[in-house]
């Protein structure tokens, strides 16, 4: 049934709020605080009425704080906002709690003029007892503004407290705390594709988006527990894709399931349907989009309500949640009948972009071709820290509070404080002196990163060290993490943070190009304090970096953790992500050759993180904006931020949250939670399409059955057609062998089960083989092969020991391949035409040929690898020593300054 005219739908609303009118009654709160802050009198707003927060018989009130009331000619855009409390200093307010469990904490913000502060410009940050509701909030871009919480309360008050930032003020115009109904807010909830997420009532929760789909706003008079509904239009991707719906709210037949409470009625009279008009596709979804935090959590609840079926089955259509999807939603089947309400709890994460989707579509099986949404709640859950803003824990926030000491405390606080005292001293002398001794030998002002590094805890440095800045004695002579930074340098490098030398935005932060004062350019990475990644990531980048140093990881440089900033320094990575050369910008597009050696750049880097160190480092976060490419376009792995150490030898997994980036998540890490390095393999796998394809890893604009790029593309992977989706710039340009071989690798990567997919080392080794069959055919296709392209010397009988290197390469015999690929082989090997000295070795060796190096390990070759542009013996390590350790046989030492024939010796 298409929406009547408004006209209809506001008389229909006047009917509604007659009916709701006598259902006030149906949940009665045991706590209501409705509080005017600052005010002398009650004020209504939206049929409410406000008390002022002085003298009531339930309130504490705890603090200095100041009642202003704007003037009567103020530009308060409610009565609810015409007066405010202002606080100077810490201040609380403490609720009498009758009923323990959920409560609605709302609060109103208006930024009076005329106040005698500048409270635009204030920043404030407001706890509970255990959450953090606001951190640092500024009202810069809000004229005014409301926000609403839900927090388990579990004792017989809860306390409110408001603190004042950078020497600024506090205030607040109007507060709500209100006992939430039994049952509204669930304590588990599904998260797609499968998996159950309890725990969610021992969080805090926000309410970012709540929307009434096809219907008018609905406020506080219209929803018996004071919710606010929004229409939805400004949401939807896509206008024409919806349109509207509505019955007449008294319709509506809540079952035993619902309580009214749940949504008002209003909601469910109204829907957004499949819309007809400028549709090209029959299968298109509305999508409705939302900017969320990156990497917060999010309690998403859809409401549905068949309120235009005329008979019972004939609706069937799939739900999706960003590119996951909850399929055959049969509502006649959920609910028994047309007009019942049903609603549904999922759990979700925001993109890597900041977007969550929500979509709906019909069922290609089912035989009406539409799809209906009536309203939807997004909530965002408290991280970790227990806060919904930033990364810091009540306790750090919250100033501690003062107490009287008897005289036993005092004295056993002033002995604890002299000792300490003492020690500082001798501490500090220590440091002086150990400062003085080792001025002479230090040629850089900064300590150099180890190859692997100790990992200690950073600590804050003293206040000398911070004005000097210079580090520490203690924080970073014994924990060698790199230069320290004073912000002042941080400060200068940038230019104070200039606009114009933003590189990126990330999940940690914003990154700056910089330069330092002796010219070296660099990357500047600011934490945002409002990000979920913080001081733990923050530990985590520079710790596992400090370990770590290899051709193909982005380098840091150096910290700076000052004044409460968390900044890490980098090598500077002059042509940026992967992602920029693949799609969204005006940048040249990378030839099928540079693109197979960024994948080889980051596969060796993987595989380093794997294999290489004393315990394998799995990265959680392979994307295409974490491979950074330098000046010569070799690409690199960056941000370890997520990166957790491996199983140990008797382990198979490491179990943990999940983390990382929706479209390149390992499906069976998300599903069971048990992380292994074939996680980052998955990942990887998604990577190698997005090179291939350039486009996103998801896109939820396109039709459904082409979001997800590993499973659009795994689709014409197996039919063998992959060149039809291939980026338009590679067409016609790329040896089939090579993609032949490019596209088993990636679905090999992308196998559902873990077990079933290459280590690092098999996709190193299956893309320089892809490389060499591509290398291979565009010299075949040269007329004039010079001198250097071959090997001289080498007998004709020599060839007969290679008929097997392939094999050693892929794990499958050549022989298998079609023809295109068999002759490209062994084209690969004919460049093995001459060289007497192959017939020679008898343990692992590496030989310099004229086009680059062969490994040879028993008179055999298993390894080519074309001439590097750069110094070639210091790079041999990098090269080989992952090939070596893929079998525990063939472990050698490679020598650091050059490669020798007897430098390579077995590991005891």
């Amino acid at each position: 049934m298409k929406t009547p005219k408004w006209v209809h739908l506001v008389m229909a609303l006047v009917v509604f709020e007659v009916i709701i009118s006598g259902s006030n009654a149906l949940f009665s709160p045991a706590d209501r605080y409705l509080i005017s802050c600052g005010s002398s009198q009650n004020v209504t707003f939206q049929g409410q009425i406000y008390s002022p927060d002085s003298g009531h018989p339930s309130l504490k009130f705890s603090g200095s704080g100041n009642s202003v009331v704007a003037t009567s000619n103020s530009s308060a855009p409610f009565p609810i906002y015409q007066s405010a409390r202002i606080f100077t200093a810490t201040a609380s307010y403490e609720f009498g709690i009758k009923k323990k469990g959920p409560h609605w904490i709302r609060l109103y913000f208006f930024p009076i003029p005329n106040s005698g502060h500048d409270l635009k410009a204030t920043t404030l940050t407001v706890v509970t007892e255990n959450f953090v509701l606001l951190n640092n909030f500024t009202f810069k871009n809000y004229p005014y503004m409301s926000r609403e919480f839900a927090v388990n309360v579990d004792s017989n008050s809860l306390t409110l407290s408001f603190i004042p930032s950078n020497n600024s003020v506090a205030f607040v115009n109007a507060i709500e705390v209100v006992s939430i109904p039994d049952g509204l807010i669930p304590d588990q909830a599904l998260a797609l594709p499968s998996t159950s997420v309890s725990g969610i009532l021992d969080q805090a929760l926000e309410t970012v988006y709540r929307l009434n789909m096809g219907g008018p706003l609905l406020t506080a008079q219209n929803d018996t527990i004071g919710r606010t509904w929004q229409n939805d239009r400004g949401y939807l991707h896509v206008n024409s894709s919806a349109a509207n719906a509505s019955v007449n709210p008294s319709t509506v037949k809540y079952p035993a399931t619902v309580a009214p409470e749940i949504a008002p009625n209003w909601v469910y009279a109204t829907a957004e349907e499949m819309g007809e008009a400028n549709v090209a596709d029959s299968n298109f979804n509305i999508t409705w989009v939302f900017n969320v935090d990156r990497d917060f959590t999010y309690l998403v609840r859809v409401h549905l309500c068949d309120i235009i079926s005329t008979t019972m089955n004939t609706l069937v259509f799939n739900l999706y949640i960003n590119s996951d999807a909850w399929a055959s939603v049969d509502l006649s089947t959920l609910t028994g009948g047309l007009a019942v309400p049903f609603y549904k709890d999922f759990v979700a994460n925001s993109s890597d972009s900041g977007i969550l989707t929500i979509s709906v579509g019909p069922d290609p099986g089912a035989d009406a071709n539409n799809a209906i949404m009536n309203g939807l709640e997004i909530m965002k859950l408290s991280n970790d820290a227990g806060s919904l803003d930033g990364v810091s824990p009540v306790e750090h926030l919250l100033p501690k509070s003062s107490s009287k000491k008897n005289k036993t405390a005092i004295i056993i606080g002033s002995v604890i404080g002299a000792v300490a005292a003492a020690v500082v001293i001798v501490l500090f002398y220590g440091c002086f002196v150990s400062r003085k001794s080792k001025t002479a030998n230090q040629g850089h002002p900064w300590l150099p990163l180890p190859l692997y590094g100790n990992s200690l805890t950073l600590t804050k440095m003293s206040t000398t060290s911070q004005k000097s800045g210079t580090a520490s004695c203690i924080s970073l002579a014994s924990s060698n993490l790199g230069r320290f930074f004073s912000f002042q340098e941080i400060m200068d490098a940038t230019n104070k943070f200039d606009e114009s030398l933003l590189l990126g935005v990330g999940g940690f932060g914003r990154v700056y190009k910089g330069t330092l004062e002796e010219g070296t350019k660099v990357a500047v990475k600011r934490g945002n304090p409002r990000s979920e990644q913080g001081i733990a990531e923050f530990r985590t980048e520079i710790e596992m970096l400090s370990k770590l140093r290899h051709r193909h990881l982005v380098s840091l440089i150096g910290y700076c953790d000052e004044r409460s900033e968390m900044i890490l320094v980098y090598e500077y990575m002059a042509n940026g992500p992967l992602r920029s050369h693949l799609y969204g910008s005006d940048l040249s597009p990378l030839s099928w050759k540079q693109r197979l050696e960024i994948c080889i750049g980051a596969a060796r880097g993987l595989h380093y993180l794997h294999t290489g160190a004393a315990q394998s480092i799995i990265h959680r976060d392979v994307k295409t904006t974490n491979i950074l490419l330098d000046d010569n376009l070799v690409a690199k792995v960056a941000d370890f931020g997520l990166s957790k150490t491996g199983p140990a030898l008797d382990q198979t997994h490491v179990s943990t949250a999940v983390k990382g980036s929706f479209g390149y998540l390992d499906p069976e890490y998300f599903r069971r939670q048990q992380l292994t390095e074939k996680s980052d393999v998955y990942s990887f796998g998604v990577v190698l399409m997005e090179v291939l394809c350039a486009r996103p890893a998801l896109n939820p604009v396109l039709p459904r059955e082409q979001v997800n790029i590993a499973e659009w593309a795994m689709t014409w992977q197996k039919k063998g057609m992959l060149d039809q989706i291939m980026d338009s710039n590679l067409v016609g340009k790329v040896n089939p062998a090579s993609l032949k071989k490019f596209g088993e690798t990636a679905e090999k990567c992308l196998a559902e089960h873990g077990v079933d997919r290459p280590s690092m080392g098999d996709v190193l080794w299956n893309l320089e083989y892809a490389l060499q069959l591509e290398e291979t055919s565009s010299a075949m296709n040269e007329p004039d092969d010079n001198s250097t392209n071959h090997i001289q010397g080498l007998p004709p009988t020599t060839l007969e020991q290679f008929d097997n290197s392939v094999s050693m390469v892929d794990g499958t015999n050549s022989g298998t391949d079609d023809d295109a690929e068999d002759a490209a082989t062994s084209a690969v090997f004919s460049q093995l035409s001459h060289s007497n000295k192959l017939n020679s070795f008898t343990s692992p060796q590496v030989e310099r040929t004229g086009t680059g190096y062969c490994l040879l390990v028993k008179k055999r070759v298993i390894m080519l690898h074309p001439v590097l542009t750069c110094q070639i013996e210091p790079q041999i390590a990098d090269i080989f020593v992952p090939y070596l350790k893929r079998d525990t046989r063939l472990v050698y030492k490679i020598g650091v300054d050059k490669i020798q024939t007897t430098s390579l010796q077995p590991t005891p």
